[in-house]
């Protein structure tokens, strides 16, 4: 999000110390791999995953990521900014940009999801959606909506939205009517500052804004079947010019996720694996 999101208010600090209590909570298993097995009941502890790195790339250190997606062995990503926000096609490998078109400069970029050969784009608080030809990067009609674009992927049937808060809202992929919501919940309490989503085999993957924790969403029950730590990834002296994590996609060629940050100087490749203890 903005700069001006209140990284370093008291709010940020109480809420993130909560979700650190709650985390302190979920059980290590000794089950790896990304996708637990299971669907998490009300009484199901959430596993604890971190990252294996399987393989570091270059990434635009001025792209302020807000979304990432993979396709056809290409990433699209959505950056940020007023007057910066850009929807750009990228080799994942080099970092190279393939092609980008620039938003307007009323326009903050957000999250991106593809449906066949659309790619639908978030805008922070304009309440647009942008929707564009994939293979043009050519703009195609826009949609409306009410309140913040945030994260945004598509599972299949419908598009799935965050804004900020601890609600996951399911569209129509052709009209973005609202179908359903969903409250994040981790044991007993709410998941705030959802953002960066990736739909994958029935779940919803969702950065925690200004965390380093992942969280895997039974998009049925809003429950948390798993919590990653993706913390680390980036060495100290990389962090000093970064900022935080946002940037999920999934590469289904290679089964593994790439992850990144707003200005982040690398793509990492990664596979999502059973925490310290077993």
């Amino acid at each position: 999000m903005a700069w001006g999101k209140g990284l370093r208010n008291i709010r940020v600090v109480l809420i993130m110390a909560a979700f650190a209590a709650l985390l302190a909570a979920v059980w290590i298993s000794s089950t790896p791999g990304p996708v637990p097995a299971s669907t998490p009941s009300s009484t199901q502890e959430p596993l604890s995953l971190t990252v294996e790195v399987l393989d570091t790339m270059p990434h635009d250190p001025e792209a302020y990521t807000q979304g990432l997606l993979w396709h056809d062995g290409d990433l699209y990503e959505s950056t940020g900014q007023y007057g910066h926000s850009t929807l750009r096609r990228v080799d994942p490998a080099t970092g190279e940009i393939l092609s980008s078109r620039a938003l307007s400069p009323n326009l903050f970029g957000e999250g991106v999801a593809r449906i066949e050969d659309r790619l639908i784009q978030l805008t922070w608080r304009s309440g647009t959606a942008l929707v564009w030809d994939r293979e043009k990067l050519a703009e195609l009609s826009r949609l409306r909506y009410a309140g913040e674009g945030w994260g945004l992927c598509f599972d299949g049937r419908y598009l799935v939205m965050s804004d900020g808060s601890s609600v996951l809202t399911f569209r129509d992929p052709d009209t973005f009517q609202i179908m359903r919501e969903v409250e994040v919940l981790l044991r007993d309490g709410a998941v705030g500052r959802l953002n960066e989503l990736e739909c994958l085999e029935g779940w919803v993957f969702a950065n925690v804004y200004t965390t380093d924790w992942i969280v895997q969403i039974d998009p049925q029950s809003g429950r948390v079947g798993s919590v990653i730590d993706a913390s680390g990834l980036l060495s100290q002296e990389e962090s000093r010019g970064a900022d935080v994590l946002n940037g999920i996609a999934y590469d289904r060629d290679q089964q593994v996720f790439y992850l990144t940050g707003k200005l982040w100087p690398k793509l990492f490749a990664v596979r999502f694996v059973s925490g310290e203890g077993d």
